[in-house]
């Protein structure tokens, strides 16, 4: 350990790099209350939050609200001061049903690091989640990292997290200080009945210990309400000492010597955690803290083996492509890197938010600080055997969907801004589904299968005009971030069935689910006519920039005809109708916002302009019903729809309220995308990529036609 200047951790200033001992500004503060604090965020497995204000009033979880225990602690001359976690790793309750969790079942009481620290602020940016608490008369600030930086797909799929912590004095006199973190397998576990085991070791200058089930049943389970029971937790460090050990016995240690121990005998290699309780801890001795700060930083990582089965092809994870690459060696290589990774985040934080507060103004950036881990996680980046990149979405609390369209179709904005890659990744699975001749319908499907088995789709209904659009329209996105239509061309032929089904069911849609499929079926649908309007403009202007200029003239005119004979089918006066039959009706036109981000101008503005003044007569403290049919809403979609505003008081007059949402909500939990108006709750999604549409604005103001 070394000592720096002296620190005021303050909600803006925040130490970070342990080698260089460094100290760095925070430029940009986010003063959102989250609904939950990311925390660790990996993939959809490896994916653990705080659901409260306070970092110890509740034990860490997965999105689903399973207790994923982590711990910490710092002792001031002999005092232990919780300031993470819970005191009982059995604690909580089910936060999907509000029941017990039936984890509560074991003998002994786990009163040990009773006394808590004082926390005094939390502070979320994009990448990282800042923690600061008073400890007796010392200071102690948290930080948590996923380095989750887009333009470097090696760094972006490594399964490593920091977890960065820095100490000093603050009345004037030197205290021994020591620091302990752990963890328990619940992080490597569907159930708590799953029989596990542990062991540490060393591996060049790190120290590590793992923890996973003794079954191992690699990719054998599919659905939604689901946890990784295969593979491996990793706690490491390069500076602390880190073992396994039981949870009772090591917490014991820390608090009379301030150490850990190695049991004997150790750790049983078969443990029923039921029974008893193992864990995986760090613990390092902070010396003589004075107002010179002293600080580290530890990683907890997740080795999954295999992440997705493709049509019967077990695929490893991204970083392990080759099948080549040891997670130690990625544990020693996170380690090195830590402070040019922990650098990187920071100017990539600085950058995200001031970005979106030009383009929307702070609490525009706030939410979008909110939402960033969260959709990025929601997905695992895989290659196949021929090298083809597939980022795979999950649909969290929807259906457990892998490979959704209509659920990539709204989280595309922030990977069209930050890697056009990415977004190819979102699609080259369902190209393959309908080019292999696996999917032989004339339209696109709606998904690959059920989380994390994509050997087909498992959704009972089609959604023939949305995933059409859907394709249509993000080919198109990606071919204009790219400047040519490359990607296009290598998919031509099924785009073009596409197009085709479009001309011939998009105008006026069928009885037919669309996207909002928890409204129900709904025929001549007005917003879902004006998707397939602009998929058939994104073929023709594809074909445009592929040089095909009859093909790109004669589905222009197409779809400039089709959006004439809309206006009239829709008008109902001083708005446009939910369903073209259904006079007194109205919904959000969402999908207007690509014929602004692609310039197309198959609409009048004044569509937009009064559709903008309709929505802001309509809209509630906690935003604007998705229609006229119920109360509820899609936040993504608000994002979308307030982008149809030319100005900007009109585009915060529509965002706000979903900011009053995200800080106010009393579901405390990863954001849902859907919720109530009326009360700001809830309604059955959670921790979905599909908030990736917050992005749009940003989308928006890297187009062309949006400058």
């Amino acid at each position: 350990m070394k000592s720096v200047s002296s620190l005021a951790l303050i909600a803006g200033i925040i130490l970070m790099s342990c080698g260089r001992q460094a100290v760095i500004q925070q430029d940009v503060k986010n003063e959102l209350r989250a609904p939950a604090y990311p925390l660790v965020m990996i993939d959809p497995y490896t994916s653990a939050w705080s659901f409260t204000d306070t970092l110890f009033q509740d034990p860490a979880r997965h999105w689903t609200g399973k207790v994923f225990s982590l711990g910490g602690a710092v002792r001031v001359d002999g005092i232990v001061y919780r300031f993470m976690g819970v005191e009982d790793p059995y604690s909580g309750t089910d936060l999907r049903t509000g029941a017990g969790s039936g984890d509560s079942i074991i003998n002994g009481s786990h009163r040990n690091f009773s006394k808590t620290a004082v926390q005094k602020s939390v502070t979320l940016m994009p990448t990282q989640t800042y923690y600061l608490f008073g400890c007796g008369g010392t200071e102690l600030s948290l930080l948590f990292t996923s380095p989750l930086l887009m333009d470097d797909l090696d760094l972006l799929s490594r399964p490593v997290n920091y977890l960065s912590w820095a100490v000093r004095s603050t009345d004037g006199r030197k205290h021994s200080v020591q620091v302990y973190f752990d963890a328990t397998p619940q992080w490597a576990v569907n159930e708590m009945t799953q029989k596990v085991t542990y062991d540490d070791s060393v591996f060049k200058n790190i120290s590590y210990a793992r923890t996973g089930t003794i079954e191992q049943p690699v990719l054998q389970k599919k659905g939604d309400d689901l946890r990784i029971d295969w593979g491996w937790l990793y706690l490491a460090s390069g500076e602390g000492k880190v073992i396994c050990g039981d949870y009772d016995y090591e917490r014991q240690q820390f608090i009379s010597g301030g150490e850990i121990k190695e049991q004997s005998p150790s750790v049983q290699l078969e443990q029923d955690m039921t029974k008893k309780m193992g864990v995986l801890s760090y613990c390092t001795d902070a010396g003589k803290v004075s107002s010179e700060t002293v600080k580290g930083f530890l990683m907890i990582g997740y080795d999954d083996i295999f992440s997705v089965q493709y049509f019967g092809e077990n695929l490893r994870p991204y970083w392990n492509r080759t099948g080549n690459v040891k997670i130690t060696d990625i544990l020693e290589k996170a380690g090195k890197e830590y402070d040019q990774v922990m650098e990187k985040c920071r100017k990539f934080d600085d950058s995200l938010m001031s970005d979106a507060i030009r383009a929307g103004g702070k609490k525009y950036a706030s939410l979008c600080a909110l939402v960033y881990r969260q959709a990025i996680a929601a997905h695992k980046l895989t290659v196949d055997n021929k090298g083809i990149l597939h980022f795979f979405s999950k649909e969290n609390f929807s259906n457990g969907s892998i490979g959704t369209v209509d659920v990539t179709y709204p989280s595309a904005p922030l990977f069209l801004v930050y890697n056009p890659e990415l977004a190819k990744g979102l699609l080259n699975h369902v190209f393959y589904y309908s080019e292999s001749g696996q999917w032989t319908k004339p339209f696109a499907a709606h998904d690959i299968g059920t989380y994390p088995l994509g050997n087909g789709q498992t959704y009972p209904g089609d959604m023939p005009v949305e995933e059409c659009g859907n394709m249509l329209i993000l080919t198109n996105a990606i071919a204009r971030r790219e400047g040519n239509a490359d990607y296009a061309l290598k998919h031509w032929d099924v785009l073009s069935l596409w197009t085709a089904y479009l001309e011939k069911a998009g105008m006026d849609p069928e009885n037919q689910l669309c996207t909002d499929d928890f409204a129900g079926h709904l025929a001549h649908n007005a917003n879902l006519s004006v998707k397939a309007i602009i998929g058939i403009a994104s073929y023709a202007q594809l074909a445009e920039m592929a040089g095909k200029k009859d093909i790109a003239s004669k589905y222009m005119t197409i779809a400039r005809e089709m959006a004439a004979r809309w206006e009239p089918l829709a008008n109902s006066g001083d708005h446009y109708r939910l369903a073209f039959d259904k006079p007194d009706t109205w919904s959000q036109k969402y999908n207007l916002v690509w014929d602004k981000v692609f310039g197309t101008h198959l609409f009048p503005t004044s569509i937009a302009e009064k559709e903008v003044k309709w929505y802001l007569s309509r809209q509630t403290h906690f935003g604007l019903p998705l229609d006229s049919r119920k109360t509820y809403t899609k936040s993504d979609w608000i994002m979308w729809t307030a982008c149809l505003a030319d100005k900007d008081e009109d585009f915060k007059a529509l965002t706000d309220p979903v900011y009053n949402y995200a800080n106010e909500t009393e579901s405390r939990m990863p954001l849902s995308d859907w919720h109530e108006t009326t009360t700001g709750k809830w309604i059955n999604m959670r921790a979905r990529s599909v908030v990736g549409g917050y992005f749009m604005k940003m989308l928006l103001e890297k187009s062309s036609a949006g400058k």
